[in-house]
């Protein structure tokens, strides 16, 4: 399968949103990305549901929503009414993570999980085969910017033994520090979808960057 590209819309111009996603919808970058956090998870805090609305309205691509909030079943039918395709829970968030999971596909959503950087991969061993998409941060999560943690490589080569060793579909996300620098490397270890952000929206044109990353992974 082609290498997808989500760009992260937590670093787009917030004054000028639609501008934004209709850069994305005009693209060749494949799903949005969009994170929710709440200042206790994760030391910032980002869209709340006002917004994700107003882009789901304008979007026309795959919604991937990533949740770096406590207690995220509380809000899962919301996500699914507001448009998310695929909701990404946190394994550090989520108590009783395969009924979080189940609930999330009850709802119609596809269901990922996040590990931050020091969770190891072995933790998913026994939920592998219910998951749609793994979301490996390759930075701390909460602030955009961040620089790559290097281990993230040995990670994902981990985390494709397990996928194939399971005979899973479950699909590997990188959330951080992704740039064409190591786009190549993070693909040729295994990972599917590349969420860049600051990458994307920083640069002269965004609309090339994200073409420039969809050649260097396929």
């Amino acid at each position: 399968m082609n290498k997808l590209i989500a760009p992260s819309v937590l670093a787009a111009d917030f004054g000028n949103l639609q501008r934004d996603v209709e850069m994305v919808n005009n693209s060749d970058a494949d799903w949005f990305h969009i994170d929710i956090m709440d200042g206790v998870f994760v030391p910032n805090i980002s869209f709340g549901m006002p917004v994700l609305k107003a882009i789901s309205s304008h979007a026309k691509k795959t919604i991937d929503v990533h949740l770096m909030i406590v207690d995220p079943d509380r809000y899962i039918k919301t996500f699914a009414d507001l448009g998310a395709d695929i909701l990404t829970v946190h394994y550090e968030a989520c108590t009783h993570l395969h009924r979080t999971v189940q609930a999330i596909k009850a709802v119609g959503m596809k269901a990922g999980v996040a590990l931050n950087p020091h969770t190891p991969i072995s933790v998913l061993e026994d939920i592998i085969s219910d998951l749609d998409l793994v979301c490996i941060m390759s930075v701390n999560p909460g602030f955009g910017g961040q620089s790559f943690i290097e281990n993230t490589y040995k990670k994902v080569t981990q985390l494709k033994h397990l996928i194939n060793d399971t005979n899973s579909k479950t699909l590997i996300e990188i959330d951080g520090g992704v740039t064409s620098k190591n786009a190549k490397q993070l693909t040729e270890a295994g990972a599917d979808v590349l969420v860049a952000g600051s990458f994307v929206f920083k640069s002269e044109n965004p609309t090339k960057t994200i073409a420039d990353l969809k050649s260097l992974c396929n």
